[in-house]
């Protein structure tokens, strides 16, 4: 285990995490400062990592947060930092795939689908991410999943917050999430310089031929765009 520290929205937050525990990220913190959580909320947190974005909600009202990874380890993590952080009376973890481990019935009033995910390729080929949080062939699979799942969990009234980018088939995603809910906002939005690891991987340049991957060139770094949606069922 390792320790981290949180330096986002109602930071800073030490955090424990396990080698296979996904890092908060800097999407990660663009979908925390624009998350909206009303009083008595429940929340689902979808690709939770070590939890932090559910620990978020907990502290800014929601009567109950289910969180859900990938990750073996998700259920200890996110228990111990839930319990660090004084909100472990109102957060479970499961582990498994999207919301498939969540109890039938659990509907959620906001939705937090940090699933992003990159290219498999690119993820296999960097290492700076692990294999795991690669989002299909184009980086728009497990995301367009994720979407297509979430309405079903959503209560009346519900919204879920979608963060996409431009190093994955953002375009596909997003043509999924208008064709599944009645709205579409986008919130934020950032430029991100183009980590290292990421501008020297062999498969930078085919995905970026083939359309899958936009950059933007701005003196000697690439730049990728990173930007949260807020999807509802009826129209804001």
């Amino acid at each position: 285990m390792q320790t981290i520290t949180w330096k986002g929205r109602l930071g800073p937050m030490d955090l424990t995490a396990s080698d296979t525990t996904f890092l908060p990220s800097t999407i990660s913190q663009l979908v925390a400062d624009v998350l909206d959580v009303t009083e008595g909320d429940v929340v689902i947190d979808v690709g939770c990592g070590t939890g932090v974005l559910g620990i978020i909600a907990a502290k800014l009202g929601a009567s109950k947060v289910y969180g859900v990874d990938a990750s073996p380890d998700v259920v200890a993590v996110g228990t111990a930092n839930a319990a660090a952080h004084g909100v472990a009376d109102r957060m479970e973890f499961f582990h498994g795939d999207l919301f498939e481990p969540i109890p039938d019935g659990v509907s959620a009033d906001v939705i937090i689908g940090d699933v992003s995910g990159i290219p498999d390729d690119l993820a296999a080929d960097s290492g700076w991410f692990p294999s795991r949080t690669g989002g299909g062939p184009s980086g728009s699979e497990l995301p367009i999943r994720m979407l297509q799942q979430a309405k079903r969990r959503l209560a009346e009234g519900g919204r879920l917050f979608l963060p996409t980018g431009t190093l994955q088939d953002e375009r596909a995603i997003l043509d999924v999430a208008r064709s599944v809910f009645a709205s579409l906002v986008k919130l934020t939005e950032r430029p991100i310089p183009l980590a290292g690891a990421l501008a020297d991987a062999k498969s930078i340049k085919q995905l970026v031929d083939d359309g899958i991957v936009q950059l933007t060139e701005k003196g000697s770094r690439f730049l990728w765009e990173a930007r949260v949606w807020l999807c509802a069922a009826k129209p804001i």
